[in-house]
């Protein structure tokens, strides 16, 4: 079976600087290698709090990688250079704002600053992509909220498979789907 490609996209000006080391694309990645356990591939990139460049990353990841899933870390806070958010909307033909709310919902259990975050996700040809924030921890938070719905979700919009680990995370399939 060939490894289901998945793009991780660290949204920060100082790591795309060399300035900051890059600590949100290695969580998401230590993440997936736990809970995955269909074979998978990891497209990385590292890019400014810039719109046209978030966006080209994401474009890039879903119409020349062909990844299942993207998956951005960084900028979604209400900060001016914040902008991840909008890039994935522009990005994007539909938006699953259901991502974002329960991962606000999750992160508010332990921060009460969750309100804050802006993170989203949303459709683009066969790839679903999400947002998370950069804090390796929250990271975690928010994909083990919502990880249960992404690999079904990817079949619906005409992806592959992708199994899980279920000690890690159980992927829901309603019945007719299994």
């Amino acid at each position: 079976m060939q490894a289901v490609p998945i793009g991780i996209v660290t949204v920060s000006d100082r790591a795309s600087s060399g300035d900051y080391v890059d600590r949100g694309g290695p969580a998401v990645t230590r993440w997936l290698e736990a809970a995955l356990s269909s074979s998978w591939s990891a497209c990385t990139r590292v890019v400014p709090d810039e719109i046209p460049a978030i966006r080209r990353a994401i474009e890039e990841l879903c119409d020349s990688e062909s990844c299942a899933l993207v998956i951005t870390t960084g900028g979604t806070g209400p900060a001016p250079r914040d902008v991840t958010p909008e890039a994935t909307e522009a990005a994007c033909s539909r938006m699953l704002p259901g991502f974002g709310e329960l991962m606000r919902a999750v992160s508010l259990k332990s921060v009460p600053t969750a309100i804050l975050s802006r993170q989203t996700a949303g459709v683009r040809g066969r790839s679903l992509v999400m947002n998370l924030p950069g804090n390796p921890s929250a990271i975690a938070d928010c994909l083990a909220a919502v990880f249960a719905a992404v690999p079904y979700a990817i079949e619906l919009i005409g992806g592959p498979r992708l199994e899980t680990n279920p000690t890690v995370v159980q992927a829901f399939r309603p019945p007719h789907a299994r």
